[in-house]
């Protein structure tokens, strides 16, 4: 067709990482205080966000915890972040969960300028979150509470 430069037309289309990065700026809360999800217990994500594999995760598990945030934010939409996500659990393993999850999400977190704080053991003994299951197996202690059946 005269008048279109087929070599240059795609330079006005956003890239995947615009893309990618524009859809998880939309699923973050206003505020950390909005991540109001679960502490403990077991947490069964819907279909659209858990439609292969494993669909119910143990908070008191580590790895599945790691799991239940790694699929929520690139699978859920806006509100399941707001209710599957904490803000405490999500601040205390943030140095390592930042490494688990895609760039895409890590960078949008951090451009925001409002990714979660980092947290003391201080603050976690103030939260309580030295007596996490999770917390205590990886001091090494045996926890208080009866296991949860692996699922």
């Amino acid at each position: 067709m005269p008048g279109i430069d087929l070599l240059h037309s795609r330079s006005l289309e956003p890239s995947a990482a615009q893309v990618l990065r524009a859809r998880y700026a939309g699923r973050l809360p206003s505020r950390l205080d909005e991540l109001t999800g679960p502490v403990h217990g077991r947490v069964e994500l819907p279909l659209h966000i858990a439609w292969s594999g494993l669909r119910a995760y143990d908070l008191d598990r580590l790895r599945q915890w790691m799991s239940l945030y790694g699929r929520s934010w690139p699978r859920g939409r806006r509100q399941d972040v707001l209710t599957f996500l904490n803000r405490d659990l999500l601040a205390s393993q943030w140095p390592t969960l930042r490494t688990l999850v895609s760039r895409h999400i890590r960078d949008v977190w951090e451009d925001t300028g409002s990714p979660p704080p980092a947290r003391s053991e201080q603050d976690d003994l103030d939260a309580g979150w030295a007596s996490h299951p999770w917390r205590r197996a990886a001091a090494g202690q045996t926890p208080s509470e009866p296991a949860v059946a692996a699922l």
